[in-house]
C-alpha cells in the first residue's frame, strides 16, 4: 500500500499522509477529484460565525466528497489526510455505503465534524494501526477493514451530532439524507412531506426555523450544486447536464441556473476554469 507516491493517484486507490508533510504533488494531482477526502485537524481554530466568541479551538473532521466543486486545501496543518477510491468500499454492504454517502454529502461541499476528547482518542487509535499498517506491502484486505472501522465511527459521531437535538433536528436530518437520493428526479416538496409523514407547511417551517431556507430553496441548492460540480469536473456536455439533471431542455436550465447563481452556466464554467488555472480552485 506504500507505492501511490511512485505511481500517482490515478492507479492509487488509499492514500495516508500526515498534514504537515503533504506533497504539493498530490494537492496539484487532478485525480484527487476522484477521492473520498478525511481531512483531521488536531487543536487547530475553526470559525464559527454563529458562535459569539466567533472561533473555537478543538479537534475538527472534514468530510469531503468526490467530484466536489473545490478542493480543501488544509496542507501543512496539525493533522491527518485520509484519501481513498470508493473501490475500496464493500459494494455488497448497502447500509454502510448509504451512511457514508450521507456523512459526506449532508452539507454539500463538505462537512465538518467537531471531535470531542473520548472521539478524538478512539479516531487516534485506529488512525494509529492504520498508518503502521499502510507501510506494509501486499496489505490491501487489512487496509480495507481498517478503514471501514474507521469510517463506522465517523459515521456514529455524525449521527450522534444529528440525533441528540430535539425532533425538529432529526426531521432536518432526514429530509437531507432523502434530498441526497432523490434531488435528480424529484423537486416537489410534497414528496419530501410526505415520505416524513407531516404536511408540506410543517416541513417547511422546520426547515426554515433550523437552516433558514424553504424546502424548495434547499432543493434548488442542491441541484446547482450537482451541476457546478459535472461543468467543472466531467466531459459532458451542458446539454447533457441539464437532461440528466431532469430538465427538459437546456434553454429552461440556463434559466434556472441564472436565477439561482446570477450567471449562465458558460459563464460559469468559464470562470472556473480561468480560477483552476491560475491554481485557485481551494477552500483555505
Amino acid at each position: 500500500m506504500n507505492d501511490e507516491n511512485s505511481l500517482g493517484l490515478e492507479k492509487a486507490v488509499l492514500y495516508i499522509r500526515n498534514l504537515d508533510n503533504c506533497p504539493p504533488s498530490y494537492l496539484n494531482d487532478p485525480g484527487r477529484k476522484d477521492f473520498f477526502e478525511i481531512v483531521w485537524l488536531k487543536n487547530e481554530v475553526y470559525p464559527i460565525s454563529f458562535d459569539p466568541v466567533g472561533r473555537i479551538k478543538g479537534d475538527w473532521v472534514y468530510l469531503i466528497p468526490p467530484y466536489r466543486v473545490h478542493q480543501l486545501n488544509k496542507a501543512g496543518k496539525n493533522g491527518e489526510l485520509i484519501s481513498f477510491k470508493r473501490s475500496m468500499l464493500e459494494e455488497e454492504d448497502k447500509d454502510f455505503l448509504l451512511d457514508l454517502f450521507r456523512i459526506f454529502n449532508v452539507q454539500g461541499e463538505f462537512s465538518c465534524l467537531r471531535l470531542d476528547e473520548a472521539a478524538s482518542k478512539e479516531l487516534g487509535s485506529i488512525y494509529s494501526i492504520m498508518e503502521n499498517e499502510y507501510q506494509k506491502e501486499n496489505n490491501y484486505g487489512m487496509m480495507k477493514a481498517l478503514l471501514k472501522v474507521l469510517l463506522l465511527k465517523l459515521i456514529s459521531v455524525k449521527e450522534l451530532e444529528f440525533t441528540s437535538h430535539d425532533i425538529h433536528q432529526k426531521r432536518v436530518y432526514e429530509f437531507l439524507m432523502l434530498l441526497e437520493s432523490n434531488f435528480h428526479s424529484v423537486t416537489n416538496i410534497d414528496f419530501y412531506a410526505g415520505k416524513l409523514g407531516i404536511s408540506s407547511k410543517r416541513l417547511n417551517q422546520i426547515l426554515k426555523e433550523k437552516l433558514d431556507k424553504t424546502g424548495t430553496q434547499i432543493i434548488h441548492d442542491r441541484i446547482i450544486l450537482e451541476a457546478k460540480r459535472r461543468i467543472i469536473h466531467s466531459e459532458v456536455t451542458i446539454k447533457e447536464i441539464a437532461y440528466d439533471l431532469g430538465f427538459s431542455d437546456r434553454p429552461y436550465f440556463s434559466r434556472f441556473f441564472k436565477k439561482q447563481t446570477g450567471q449562465t452556466p458558460e459563464e460559469f464554467q468559464k470562470m472556473a476554469r480561468a480560477h483552476i488555472e491560475s491554481n485557485l480552485n481551494t477552500l483555505i
